[in-house]
């Protein structure tokens, strides 16, 4: 078990593990934001929320992946996940850690992503797989860096799982982000190479997926994402990339319906509007972009995906990922408690907090959804026209993230505003 017979700790350790057994300070928190203005409930949550986040990071040295999910049970996802660290759940996690004002612990997740882009077995031109084995990752070794895998005991061999080893435009972009944010020469540089492979996803309108599958012809994802496009948006535009994140964010807005107040999902791979209904597509304009008129999204998803299925807002517990509420999505409720917070909607957004709280497991981490298995209505790519992609009830790196940032009143896309 990761953490048993830990190495003597050092200064940074030792600060690290103040984080986790003290509670939050006013220096903890983003710049321009005091005590007072975080209730007690929140500082809780948030102590709460990163306690796992920064246990893991004790348990290891130098740059480092941290596993996306739990893996206690026996089940196919189990084997698959057992040595996951997703690339979009890492970088959250560090963007997380630098709201709370743990910049060592943020940019030792931010140089492991830049060693990944680095080192890859294959690529050289800036992209990031959406997933990698968690762990250690050396500068000196460059196999240390690899896409997760399994052993299959039936066929025996190695599999690797096709999504994890491709390289989406949305998880990148969060690699961006973080970088960005910390801003130090080699993560800029990193943060520009990967640019330069985004950039060359741009399509008529907007930019698309990405690519799913292994090395050397992965195969090109056509659909084009209003979530991923949002990222995009706002990683070009920390880099100064204009025309670049105007292009995105023209997309963005195109897919605002206004009859319905909401955004569509994007584009299917033939070019139609996909009208599902997506809850971090309607919910993420809202924090990025000044245009007040998009937080009327909210209605949608508190009417649309909103738990207990016929409540009034003011009586909702969570949110479900789509429409078909079969189940509440922590990370999607924490996402949607940071909005509710932003428009002072102070009551709501602390039955969210209870919610996500209920689910912190004794582990410390938060589930990723309320039930077994939570449909999102959307595929991985793997089966073609298959909705195959659920959350699970398992612990979830991306839903403490969402929560501690949630509970510190940060957004990833604080800053520049396009």
């Amino acid at each position: 078990m990761r953490g048993m017979n830990l190495p003597r700790e050092g200064p940074r350790r030792l600060a690290r593990r103040a984080l986790v057994s003290a509670p939050l300070s006013a220096a903890m928190l983003p710049p321009g934001r005091a005590r007072a203005a975080v209730a007690p409930d929140w500082l809780a949550l948030a102590r709460e929320a990163l306690a796992p986040i920064c246990a893991a990071l004790a348990a290891s040295e130098g740059p480092v992946l941290l596993k996306s999910f739990t893996t206690e049970g026996s089940e196919a996802f189990d084997l698959v996940h057992a040595e996951v660290a997703f690339t979009y759940d890492n970088a959250l996690a560090g963007l997380a850690l630098l709201a709370a004002g743990d910049r060592a612990g943020a940019a030792r997740i931010a140089e492991a992503l830049r060693l990944a882009q680095e080192q890859d077995r294959f690529w050289t031109d800036g992209r990031l797989r959406n997933a990698y084995a968690a762990g250690r990752i050396f500068p000196e070794a460059p196999r240390s860096v690899r896409p997760p895998g399994w052993w299959d005991a039936a066929a025996g061999r190695w599999l690797e799982d096709g999504y994890q080893a491709g390289s989406a435009a949305g998880p990148l972009a969060f690699a961006i982000l973080l970088w960005t944010a910390l801003g130090d020469v080699p993560f800029t540089r990193a943060a520009g190479r990967a640019a330069d492979w985004l950039e060359g996803l741009r399509a008529p309108q907007g930019y698309s997926g990405g690519v799913i599958g292994h090395e050397p012809s992965p195969a090109y994802l056509a659909w084009i994402s209003t979530e991923q496009n949002l990222d995009l948006a706002i990683a070009f535009a920390r880099l100064g990339r204009e025309a670049a994140a105007a292009h995105a964010a023209g997309f963005v807005r195109s897919m605002w319906l206004p009859a319905e107040r909401r955004f569509a999902m994007g584009l299917t791979p033939e070019g139609a509007v996909n009208a599902g209904s997506a809850l971090d597509a309607n919910l993420w304009p809202a924090l990025a972009f000044p245009e007040g008129a998009y937080a009327e999204a909210l209605a949608w998803v508190l009417a649309r995906h909103g738990l207990p299925t016929g409540a009034s807002a003011a009586e909702l517990e969570g949110l479900d990922f789509n429409d078909d509420r079969d189940g509440v999505w922590l990370e999607g409720t924490a996402q949607a408690a940071l909005l509710l917070r932003r428009l002072r909607r102070d009551a709501l957004a602390a039955r969210f907090a209870a919610t996500i709280a209920r689910h912190r497991r004794r582990d410390g981490w938060i589930a990723a959804a309320s039930i077994p298995w939570l449909t999102t209505g959307l595929g991985t790519g793997l089966r073609p026209g298959a909705a195959d992609f659920l959350y699970p009830a398992r612990g979830h790196l991306a839903a403490n993230a969402w929560a501690a940032l949630a509970a510190l009143n940060a957004s990833p896309f604080d800053g520049k505003k396009i």
